[in-house]
C-alpha cells in the first residue's frame, strides 16, 4: 500500500480546466494549503500537516503532473505554467469550501505559491516559501561553474524529446540523486517514503519535465511582467531557505524584499527537505506567520 498522511482523508478535487488533483485533507480550523516540491509528493508534509491539523484545516494536494494527480499532456506553455498550477490550488480550496486560506510551498510548490500570491491576493491570507528564489531571480542568480548545482534546470528546459528520453532511461538514478544530494539528514526520508517518491516520479517524467520547462519560458515571462508593473506580494510573507547566496553570490533576503512588502526571511541550518528534517520548526514558523 502507498503511504498516506495518518488521519487525513483523500479526495479527488477538480482544479483548473477539469484537471483533478489528489488531495489529502485533515484537521479543523482556519485553512492552510501545503504544496510539495521536487522530487516529492504531498507526503513531504506528513509531519507538518499532522502538527498543524491540531488547530487548522490542512489541505495537501499533489500538484498537477505529480503524484496521483492528473498529468495532462503538455499542449502548450500554459499547461504547466505556475499561473495555471496556482489556479488549480485556488480552485481546489474553493471547492473544499475555502475562499481565503494561508498557503505554504516548498521548492516547486513554493513557485506555485508565489504565483498564487501575485495572481490571487484576495484568496491568499499568508504566504510561506521554502528554499527557493522566485523564478526570474533564480535564473539571474545562476552563473559560472557554481550553477552546475542546478544542472537539472537546464536539462529540463530543453525542447520536448531529449530530456524526457534521458530521464526515462534511468529515472530512479536521476530522481534518487536529488533525494541523496539535498538531504542533510537522510533518515528523514525513510525507505517507504523514498520508494513512494521514486514510484511517483517514475510515472510522471513528461509532466515533471514540462513543469520545469515552463519555468524556463512562460514563468519567466510572467515574473518579468509583474516586475515591470511593480506588482508585489501584499500579504504577510515568510521565507525559509538554506544559505544558497553564500555559494552562488547573491543576497537572498534582498531579492525577496523586492517582491514582498511584509517579509520575514530566515536562513536555516537544515537541508533542502526541511519539512521532513525539521518539521517541528517548520510548523512553528508557519504558525508564527499565520499569527501575523
Amino acid at each position: 500500500m502507498e503511504p498516506t498522511v495518518p488521519g487525513f482523508e483523500y479526495h479527488r478535487v477538480e482544479g483548473a480546466g477539469g484537471v483533478a488533483l489528489n488531495v489529502a485533507v485533515g484537521g479543523r480550523g482556519t485553512p492552510v494549503v501545503l504544496l510539495h516540491g521536487f522530487p516529492q509528493t504531498h507526503l513531504m508534509w506528513r509531519h507538518v500537516a499532522a502538527d498543524l491539523a491540531a488547530d487548522h484545516t490542512v489541505i495537501c494536494p499533489d500538484l498537477r503532473g505529480y503524484g496521483d494527480s492528473d498529468k495532462p499532456r503538455e499542449d502548450g506553455p500554459d499547461t504547466y505554467a505556475k499561473r495555471t498550477m496556482a489556479a488549480d490550488v485556488v480552485a481546489v480550496a474553493r471547492r473544499l469550501g475555502h475562499e481565503r486560506f494561508a498557503l505554504a510551498g516548498h521548492d516547486r510548490g513554493a513557485l506555485v505559491a508565489f504565483r498564487a500570491g501575485l495572481d490571487h491576493p484576495a484568496a491568499i491570507s499568508h504566504l510561506a516559501c521554502l528554499d527557493v528564489l522566485p523564478t526570474l531571480d533564480m535564473w539571474e542568480a545562476l552563473h559560472g561553474t557554481a550553477a552546475a548545482v542546478g544542472f537539472h534546470l537546464y536539462l529540463m528546459a530543453q525542447p520536448p524529446g531529449l530530456p524526457e528520453q534521458m530521464i526515462i532511461a534511468s529515472p530512479d538514478a536521476f530522481f534518487g540523486h536529488f533525494l541523496d544530494l539535498w538531504a542533510h539528514a537522510p533518515d528523514a526520508i525513510p525507505s517507504d517514503i523514498r520508494a513512494a517518491y521514486l514510484h511517483a516520479c517514475r510515472g510522471a517524467v513528461p509532466s515533471i519535465v514540462a513543469d520545469y520547462r515552463a519555468s524556463a519560458g512562460i514563468d519567466v515571462a510572467h515574473d518579468t511582467a509583474d516586475r515591470a508593473a511593480g506588482n508585489r506580494l501584499t500579504m504577510p510573507v515568510a521565507v525559509l531557505q538554506q544559505d544558497w547566496g553564500a555559494a552562488l553570490g547573491f543576497d537572498a533576503a534582498a531579492l525577496w524584499e523586492a517582491w514582498a512588502s511584509d517579509l520575514r526571511h530566515s536562513t536555516v541550518p537544515y537541508g533542502h527537505f526541511m519539512a521532513e528534517e525539521a518539521p517541528a520548526d517548520v510548523a512553528k514558523a508557519l504558525r508564527e506567520l499565520i499569527a501575523r
